[in-house]
């Protein structure tokens, strides 16, 4: 009797055992889940990785046509100021690009100089001095500016910004001056948003040791907090200077479309996104002038990518400084 008793034992104590080793062994609900997520992230991965592939590749093939088929020179290109692919002289078409890109840099730089000190001031009027109500107010006016569409812009600049420059300044109004006006006006948004949380992310305690020493709240916020915030500022402003280098429709509505060097902010000109938009519905593919226009979707496109590589060092700057500052 007792040895069956026992018996019986040991075989519960194995049933229970293989059971539990089972049940260890068996994948689990947040085991597949894990599973499916892993492979669904992973997938998604691959096939961004492969379309940004494909766009560089496809851009890059078409890009170097103009060099390859066209016998055009590279250093003609970057160089040149003749900007009329259907023009050969000695067997080179004549795709001087240097106008374009001269306007592009111009028009950006402009705006970023003009957008630096309203943007500041405005994000600091909001972190140190504006009330509740008046930051959820101008939360409100930031949105909206953000979400206009570019066309309206350039419509605003097209029977605004040009007629003034023209009665103030002289010339036809259509220039890089008017470009850098409409653009100022679409990055200073972003911008200022982008301050905004660059100011927030600066500790509390900074002013409160800066206000401890007898420094006033204004040389707190411009010797303590714009300091501490430089390097988010930088990014902020480097940000806009890449949305406003891409911009095509309101900088072609202002700018004047003159294939031309600029020589003054307030003659016609063109930038790399104007020529693009205006010619390349208009040429054949494979011809000199459709190669010539993916050439500069190239160009564009390169510059975009030192923009955002520049955008990312600073990123990662900003994280180390950040870390050294909060280990201190």
């Amino acid at each position: 009797m007792r040895t069956e008793i026992l018996k019986k034992f040991r075989d519960e104590e194995t049933y229970m055992r293989d059971e539990i080793r089972e049940k260890i062994q068996k994948n689990s609900k947040a085991t597949y889940q894990e599973i499916f997520g892993k492979l669904l992230v992973s997938i998604s991965i691959i096939i961004i990785l492969l379309i940004v592939s494909a766009i560089f590749g496809f851009i890059f093939s078409k890009g170097i046509a103009t060099f390859t088929e066209n016998n055009a020179q590279v250093k003609d290109f970057f160089t040149g100021t003749n900007w009329n692919p259907s023009m050969n002289e000695k067997g080179h078409p004549q795709v001087g690009a240097l106008p374009m890109i001269l306007g592009s840099f111009g028009v950006t730089l402009l705006a970023a100089i003009f957008v630096t000190p309203f943007a500041i001031g405005t994000a600091l009027y909001i972190t140190e001095l504006a009330s509740k109500k008046m930051k959820k107010i101008l939360q409100i006016v930031i949105e909206l500016l953000v979400g206009i569409p570019s066309v309206v812009y350039g419509f605003i600049g097209l029977n605004v910004v040009v007629p003034f420059i023209r009665e103030n300044f002289g010339g036809t109004g259509y220039g890089i001056l008017a470009g850098a006006v409409v653009l100022f006006v679409m990055i200073l948004p972003t911008v200022t948003s982008l301050t905004v949380d660059s100011l927030k992310a600066v500790p509390k305690h900074y002013r409160s040791a800066s206000l401890a020493l007898g420094a006033t709240p204004w040389q707190t916020m411009f010797h303590v907090t714009l300091k501490a915030a430089t390097s988010g500022i930088l990014t902020a402003i480097v940000f806009g200077m890449a949305r406003a280098f891409g911009e095509a429709l309101a900088v072609q509505m202002v700018i004047g479309n003159a294939s031309l060097m600029p020589t003054s902010l307030l003659n016609p000109a063109s930038t790399l996104t104007s020529v693009l938009t205006m010619g390349i519905g208009n040429t054949v593919m494979g011809t000199v002038g459709n190669n010539a226009l993916w050439s500069l979707a190239l160009v564009l496109l390169a510059i975009l990518v030192v923009f955002t590589l520049t955008l990312s060092s600073t990123a990662v700057i900003r994280v180390e400084l950040s870390t050294m500052l909060s280990c201190k």
